[in-house]
């Protein structure tokens, strides 16, 4: 069997697509990683298996700790991370949600054909970057938002601007757990995290999020791709962002409050951005309720986005929205905790299933699946973008997740060079040459945003979509190519 070695831990090879890193030390399980052997060396030299393993020491784990092909290093869990642990006797981590709090993404389907929309490019990327502000810090006056309608964002999420006319309830069929979550309590929420959240329901945000216009490039399976509405060079639009300044604000203070507690301190783990919460206990709670109203806000603020691209969609085309199309196919989280019903060694638990980096992959006939049709025959869609300047992938769950990952799949493409490594290796210029002769346009807030999202900065999707493939979490669908880009 060949063995690896990743800071004090040893790793097993157990096939082409799976690696292991046995219990050793004070481990309470086994960690497990999807990926393929380039992905898996990538890993290694990244050092985040450490993680991986660092992870399988929390009380109350169930099942090993978990990795995804996309993974790379992050706060206490790796990105890419999944970990699931008993509702009754396990903890919470900030950690195993991330900062941005309900990052996800969703696609969107068009009646457009790519021909069709070339004339008027130009105009579509303008009129998307005017109305979805983007940037450090963006926010938006113009909502007319009220503490009360804000308030009903953090506890009622999607549902609560879809009634304000941001969408229709067609929408919420469309979107993970009917783009709510459940607990939220908006007295968790500080002052400070409110403040923040206020001005930017309907925002962007920086970094790695985006609204991206592209086309079906690929068809893999003309079954399910025809059950949801895909077809060759058809117009798409993804979305990708999460809670903005709300999320980061309200992880940042359960960290820092966490991180000091007694009880926390007493468990000597190898690790203190490991920092967590008894679920059943005073602050477990409270953060739960806290990371709920965040998640809440981001279905919200997706919502809203969707709106803002549906009317530039109309507006720059000089068509009503009856025949553009542009229905929701689907909306995932990745940064998220959830409360779920799970087999275990031949019992049912209950468990609160952390996923950082990571999506739901839900198989066909799953009883949380929305009751969309082609949901329930063929599976939950899965969404892996990729980089800016490659292509992304619409995938469907299969029951091998269900044993394997708690459901869950891989979230995206993965870093393999830091934000700060990424400007030392090119430039904007250099970037959007490149972009352009692919034949794709860009409109960024800042320079730096352009190189620090390089396409080189990322692991090709491709390989990743293939480790899930390989391993039998998901199946490939279609894939995407990218036309027009906002970034943030």
């Amino acid at each position: 069997m060949k063995t690896y070695q990743c800071g004090s831990y040893r790793i097993e090879r157990r096939d082409d697509w799976c690696y292991v890193i046995p219990r050793q030390g004070r481990m309470r399980t086994e960690g497990v990683i999807i990926a393929d052997r380039a992905l898996f060396k990538a890993a290694l030299q990244d050092g985040c298996p450490v993680q991986v393993a660092n992870v399988a020491h929390l009380p109350g784990i169930v099942g090993p700790a978990i990795a995804m092909p996309d993974i790379h290093s992050g706060y206490g869990f790796p990105i890419g991370g999944v970990a699931a642990f008993d509702a009754d006797t396990g903890v919470v981590s900030p950690g195993g949600v991330g900062y941005d709090i309900n990052c996800g993404v969703r696609v969107l389907l068009s009646d457009i054909d790519r021909e069709e929309l070339r004339s008027h490019e130009n105009d579509l990327i303008d009129a998307l970057f005017r109305g979805v502000p983007s940037g450090v810090g963006s926010r938006r006056s113009d909502l007319g938002m009220t503490e009360t309608f804000f308030e009903a964002c953090l506890v009622r999420g999607a549902r609560a601007v879809v009634e304000k006319g941001y969408g229709t309830g067609g929408d919420l069929d469309h979107i993970e757990g009917g783009g709510l979550l459940d607990g939220a309590d908006p007295a968790h929420v500080s002052s400070r995290a409110f403040k923040r959240g206020l001005p930017q329901l309907g925002t962007l945000g920086s970094g790695n999020h985006f609204v991206e216009v592209g086309y079906v490039d690929e068809i893999y399976d003309d079954e399910i791709a025809a059950a949801m509405g895909l077809r060759s060079a058809q117009v798409t639009v993804t979305i990708h962002t999460g809670s903005r300044g709300l999320g980061h604000q309200i992880c940042d203070e359960a960290v820092r409050s966490l991180r000091n507690d007694s009880e926390f301190k007493a468990l000597k783990l190898p690790d203190r951005q490991l920092c967590c919460a008894p679920i059943r206990s005073r602050q477990g709670q409270a953060y739960l309720s806290a990371m709920a109203a965040a998640a809440n806000f981001a279905f919200a603020n997706r919502q809203i986005i969707t709106a803002m691209v549906r009317v530039s969609l109309e507006q720059t085309l000089r068509r009503h929205r009856k025949d553009t199309g542009l229905t929701l196919l689907y909306d995932v989280a990745h940064n998220i905790a959830k409360f779920e019903e799970h087999d275990v060694d031949g019992r049912r638990r209950s468990l609160l299933v952390h996923r950082k980096g990571a999506t739901r992959a839900f198989p066909p006939g799953h009883p949380d699946l929305a009751r969309v049709p082609a949901f329930q025959q063929h599976g939950q869609p899965v969404i892996v973008p990729g980089d800016m300047g490659r292509y992304s992938y619409l995938l469907v769950g299969r029951p091998r997740s269900t044993a394997l990952t708690f459901h869950s799949s891989a979230h995206g493409a993965g870093r393999v060079m830091s934000r700060s490594k990424a400007k030392t290796s090119t430039t904007a210029g250099a970037v959007l040459e490149d972009l352009a002769g692919e034949g794709i346009t860009i409109r960024a807030a800042s320079k730096s945003t352009v190189v620090e999202e390089a396409p080189g900065a990322y692991k090709d999707v491709a390989q990743v979509v293939r480790a899930l493939r390989k391993a039998r979490i998901a199946e490939p669908v279609a894939r995407l190519k990218p036309l027009l880009v906002v970034k943030g």
